[in-house]
C-alpha cells in the first residue's frame, strides 16, 4: 500500500506520516524543502520521539520523498498509483497544491478505476472540502462528474501537539503521545482506509467543534494571555494560576455550548477539558507562545475558535465573559514578527477595536459581543497587572 503525504514538516512526519507507516503503508512525502526531501531519500527512515510521562522512541521506516517544485511529473505519477492521499501543509497552502493533485487524479483516471480518498489533515473545519473546491477549479465539467464518482474528499478532525523544535538529526521529530484523527466516513469512496489511530464516524461536526472549541480555543487564549504577560512558552503561561483559571472558565463556557448542541456527557466533557489543560502543561513539550498565537486575524474569524462559540452562547442568552476576554487578548496581540498581527494593529489604529471586529469577525458595531469585548478590555488590564505582580 502506498500513501502520498503532502507536507514533510513536523506534523506530517510526527503525526500523519508516522500513523500511516505504522499501519503498513509505504509513505511518500511531497515537499518543497530540499534538505528534508534529500534526507528522507537518503535515510528512508526517521525517528519519532513521544514525550509524555514516559519517553518512547519509534523508528518510522519505508518512507521516501519527492520535491514538488522540481519533480512535478513524478508527483503526478505517484498520486496516480497511490492508495491514499493526505495533507498536513497548513490551510493557506491547500490552494497551492490543488492543481498538482488535479493533474495526478486526471492521470489516475486514465490508468485505473480504483477509488481514492484525499484527506486534508489541517487545523481547520472542512479542510478536505476546501481542497476539493480548489482541485475542481482545475478540471472540466466532464471531469468533475468522473472525479465525484471516483474520488472522496472526507473531512477530518485532527489533534496532536507538535511544537517547533530542533534536533541534530533534521528528520527526528518530538510529539506528545496523545493524538486524535476522526474522519467523516460518509464521504469515503470505496473501502475505509486501514489506518491505525484513524476513527471514521457518520457525523463529524460534533467532534470538529469539540476539538476547535476546546483544544484550539484553550490554546489560543493561553497564547494571547501568555504573550501579554510576557511568557515565552505555553507551559509557562498555563502554569500561571490567573491564566489557567481564565482558560478553564472559557472552556467551561464552550463546554456548555457543546453539551447543549451535541449531547456530550457533562462528566466526560469535564474530563476532556482537564486532559486538554494537562496537555498544555506537558513539561516535555515547549511550545512557543508566538507559534500558537500566530495568524490572529484568521483566529478571530466569525466561525473560528473564539468568536464562533461566543456568538452562539450569546444567542442562547448566556454571557461568555471569558471568551470575550480571550478575544480582547487576541486583539492586543502585537508581535512584530507576525504579519497578521501587524495588520491587525494597523486596522485597530485606523478603525478602533469595534472596527477591527467588524472587518475580521463579521460583527456589527452595535452587536452584543462587540460591547462585551470592549468591557473585557478593562478586565484584561487587571489580569495583566495580576500576572505581572505574580511573576515579578
Amino acid at each position: 500500500m502506498l500513501a502520498v503525504q503532502f507536507g514533510a514538516g513536523n506534523i506530517g512526519r510526527g503525526f500523519i506520516g508516522a500513523l500511516l507507516a505504522q499501519s503498513g503503508y509505504e509513505v511518500c512525502f511531497i515537499d518543497i524543502n530540499d534538505k528534508l526531501v534529500e534526507a528522507l531519500n537518503q535515510k528512508r527512515s526517521y525517528r519519532v520521539v513521544q514525550v509524555g510521562e514516559k519517553r518512547e522512541e519509534l523508528e518510522i521506516e519505508r518512507v521516501w520523498a519527492i520535491n514538488s517544485r522540481t519533480e512535478r511529473e513524478k508527483v503526478v505519477a505517484t498520486i496516480a498509483r497511490a492508495d491514499l492521499v493526505t495533507t498536513a501543509v497548513g490551510p493557506n497552502v491547500l490552494p497551492l497544491i490543488a492543481d498538482l493533485i488535479a493533474e495526478g487524479l486526471r492521470k489516475r483516471i486514465s490508468e485505473t478505476e480504483k477509488p481514492l480518498n484525499i484527506i486534508a489533515c489541517e487545523n481547520m473545519i472542512a479542510g478536505s472540502s476546501l481542497l476539493r473546491e480548489h482541485v475542481y477549479k482545475h478540471v472540466t465539467e466532464q471531469e468533475k462528474e468522473l472525479f465525484s464518482r471516483r474520488f472522496g474528499f472526507p473531512d477530518a478532525a485532527v489533534d496532536c501537539i507538535v511544537p517547533n523544535q530542533t534536533h541534530d538529526d533534521p528528520l527526528t521529530v518530538a510529539v506528545e503521545p496523545y493524538h486524535e484523527w476522526i474522519v467523516d466516513g460518509t464521504k469515503i469512496k470505496g473501502e475505509q482506509p486501514a489506518v491505525r489511530g484513524m476513527t471514521c464516524v457518520d457525523d463529524l461536526t460534533p467532534y470538529l467543534e469539540r476539538k476547535l472549541y476546546t483544544v484550539n480555543t484553550g490554546h489560543a487564549i493561553t497564547a494571547y494571555l501568555g504573550y501579554a504577560c510576557g511568557y515565552s512558552t505555553i507551559k509557562e503561561a498555563i502554569d500561571d494560576p490567573y491564566i489557567r483559571e481564565i482558560v478553564q472558565k472559557a472552556l467551561g463556557e464552550t463546554g456548555s455550548l457543546l453539551i447543549d448542541k451535541y449531547g456530550f456527557d457533562p462528566e466526560a466533557h469535564a474530563a476532556y477539558i482537564t486532559k486538554i489543560i494537562g496537555r498544555f502543561q506537558n513539561p516535555n513539550i515547549s511550545d512557543d507562545v508566538t507559534r500558537v498565537a500566530r495568524s490572529p486575524i484568521r483566529k478571530l474569524g466569525a466561525n473560528d475558535r473564539l468568536v464562533g462559540p461566543a456568538r452562539q452562547l450569546l444567542a442562547q442568552g448566556k454571557k461568555p465573559e471569558n471568551l470575550a476576554l480571550g478575544i480582547a487578548a487576541a486583539l492586543a496581540y502585537n508581535y512584530e514578527g507576525d504579519e497578521e498581527a501587524v495588520r491587525l494593529q494597523q486596522t485597530i489604529a485606523r478603525t478602533g477595536i469595534d472596527g477591527a471586529l467588524c472587518e475580521y469577525a463579521g460583527l456589527s458595531r452595535d452587536e452584543e459581543l462587540v460591547q462585551l469585548v470592549l468591557e473585557q478590555r478593562r478586565r484584561l488590564k487587571e489580569v495583566l497587572a495580576s500576572c505581572r505582580s505574580h511573576t515579578h
